[in-house]
């Protein structure tokens, strides 16, 4: 099962993903793309590593984010990748080549991965129009991102002040 969550800024979407991991029943493998370039990122990095069970096993992924969900999706497992909107602006970060090579990897690997994989991502284009070239592509970007993922989920769901609504359930 593929599971996308969106939400706002301290939304709820994080604590949300983490309980439905925690009561999966599943060995639970916590993929972070964040990188702490500034104290204020590795406070809330920080963060939320304090409040994840100890035994849950953590990669820092920043870039190859769909090789990584290969080498570690099992039947067994579940997958808890934070977020895909940090992943985005790395990759836009690091270049146009590398930014589409890795979104299309991510994309053409959804469908084949085992187990339960479940995908946190800041909803951006809720707001005005950004007046930057860059800030415009990121929503851009995040929203074209958001599509696809949800099209290959079996779930969607949306969470503002703590309160999940689906958007999309398992047929």
């Amino acid at each position: 099962m593929r599971e996308l969550i969106l939400g706002g800024a301290r939304s709820g979407k994080s604590a949300l993903a983490e309980q439905l991991a925690a009561e999966s029943g599943l060995e639970v493998v916590y993929i972070a793309t964040a990188e702490a370039r500034d104290g204020e990122m590795g406070e809330r990095i920080a963060h939320h590593k304090a409040r994840r069970p100890d035994h849950w096993h953590c990669i820092e992924e920043p870039l190859q984010l769909a090789a990584t969900l290969q080498q570690q999706a099992a039947a067994n497992r579940c997958l808890l990748v934070d977020c895909l909107t940090l992943w985005l602006s790395n990759l836009l970060g690091a270049g146009d080549e590398l930014f589409e090579h890795e979104r299309q990897a991510l994309l053409a690997a959804l469908a084949q991965l085992p187990g339960r994989i479940i995908f946190v991502s800041n909803e951006v284009g809720l707001g005005i129009v950004p007046m930057g070239e860059l800030t415009r592509r990121f929503c851009d970007e995040s929203g074209r991102l958001h599509q696809a993922v949800a099209a290959s989920c079996d779930r969607v769901t949306f969470v503002t002040a703590g309160l999940p609504m689906t958007l999309k359930r398992e047929k």
